[in-house]
């Protein structure tokens, strides 16, 4: 019980999504989680307003699965599969937060100086989400898919695009944390 409880190493999860991977691939399906969100739009009544959300939805059932397994998976996992809530930091990276007003950095996963309903609900919260929001809408289409889907299927599909992607994803989170985030508390 105590394997369960904890971070399942390199050696059992990444056979797991090689696997996954493969069967993907076999069925000539692509992994990504934006292209739910895509999928989801369309459903909405999203093409009436932008061609980008006309296509036959219906083709992409399988993937809506994807997303209900990975809402649940993280559910389960939250909640019945952790044992200890708290994130191991290294300590300059706790007074760096410390600095910036974050009472008890890597008490839990989401902190509330961020996700707490308090923050959410101010102008300053609204703010980050919307143009955060906006950001990553823009981002994952400009650059042709999210993170996990160049990151992992198009990186294991060997594709020069996905590997100029997760470059400027990883340049884009290093901007973000040390230039970008010190301001913004």
């Amino acid at each position: 019980m105590e394997f369960i409880l904890q971070p399942w190493p390199w050696y059992v999860a990444g056979p797991i999504i090689a696997t996954i991977m493969f069967i993907l691939t076999y069925f000539g399906k692509n992994f990504g989680m934006s292209s739910n969100l895509r999928t989801m739009c369309t459903i909405g009544g999203a093409g009436k307003f932008s061609n980008f959300f006309k296509f036959d939805w219906k083709s992409q059932q399988w993937n809506l699965i994807v997303l209900l397994g990975a809402v649940i998976g993280g559910f389960l996992a939250s909640h019945f599969l952790t044992n200890d809530p708290t994130v191991d930091l290294n300590p300059k990276t706790i007074a760096s937060l410390q600095e910036m007003g974050f009472e008890n950095p890597g008490s839990t996963y989401v902190p509330a100086e961020l996700y707490g309903l308090e923050a959410v609900m101010s102008l300053k919260g609204l703010l980050i989400l919307i143009i955060g929001g906006f950001l990553v809408g823009f981002g994952s289409r400009y650059a042709g898919g999210c993170t996990s889907g160049h990151a992992i299927s198009g990186l294991s599909n060997l594709q020069i695009p996905s590997l100029i992607a997760v470059i400027g994803f990883f340049i884009g989170g290093l901007i973000m944390t040390h230039l970008i985030l010190p301001f913004i508390f």
